[in-house]
């Protein structure tokens, strides 16, 4: 996942202005054009529906891809390892699907184009969540003018991210903000995540079972 993405990254930036634009409004998701096909608006349901697929390939910008690819590094490989690489798969791209829809529901009036593997990533993080609890996340801290890595437990870190997309989420329906950040495709993604990864994990065999 981390490949593809950065491939079709490699191809948007290697577009020029007036193309990337045209690949954006394409493909990215707009929640006002969606609430225009659902409204009866004689839309292509291409243009309308393929976008909460394709927008979860896009980015933004380099730092947009970079820290997407590092969340997904860092929590990827051990969901992905108690899943298999089809399960995983299929998390990581229906957990897209639900951000994206949790998304568009918060944001329907929003004619701004959405894009990221956030939603994704974060039913990863989800999944993470209710697998690794315990697990130890190294982490910069700063202390005043210096930083240093602490050890953090994965629950207490996950937790604390998703308070605050939940909390920058509520902030921005307040303030009737449409741009910046798609706090709930995180939200929806994430939740979403955490069920799912309960579903669809395989159970651990016993040291007695491994040698039969």
């Amino acid at each position: 996942m981390i490949v593809a993405n950065c491939l079709i990254f490699f191809q948007e930036v290697a577009l020029g202005p007036i193309q990337r634009n045209a690949l954006i409004e394409t493909y990215a998701l707009i929640p006002a054009r969606t609430a225009a096909f659902l409204s009866g608006v004689p839309i292509p349901a291409s243009r309308a529906l393929f976008p909460f697929f394709t927008s979860m390939f896009l980015h933004g910008g380099w730092m947009h891809l970079i820290g997407n690819m590092w969340f997904l590094w860092i929590f990827g490989d051990n969901v992905e390892d108690r899943l298999g690489h089809l399960r995983y798969l299929f998390l990581y791209l229906f957990c897209g699907l639900a951000g994206a829809v949790t998304y568009v529901y918060f944001s329907l009036q929003s004619s701004v184009p959405s894009l990221g593997a956030s939603g994704a990533i974060a039913g990863v993080m989800g999944a993470y969540l209710v697998t690794f609890p315990r697990a130890r996340v190294l982490t910069l801290v700063p202390i005043f003018f210096f930083l240093t890595t602490v050890e953090i437990p994965a629950f207490l870190i996950l937790v604390y991210w998703f308070l605050l997309q939940f909390l920058n989420g509520v902030g921005s329906i307040a303030a009737a903000d449409q741009g910046g950040v798609a706090w709930f495709a995180h939200v929806g993604g994430f939740l979403t995540g955490v069920p799912l990864m309960l579903l669809l994990r395989r159970p651990r065999r016993s040291r007695s079972a491994a040698w039969t």
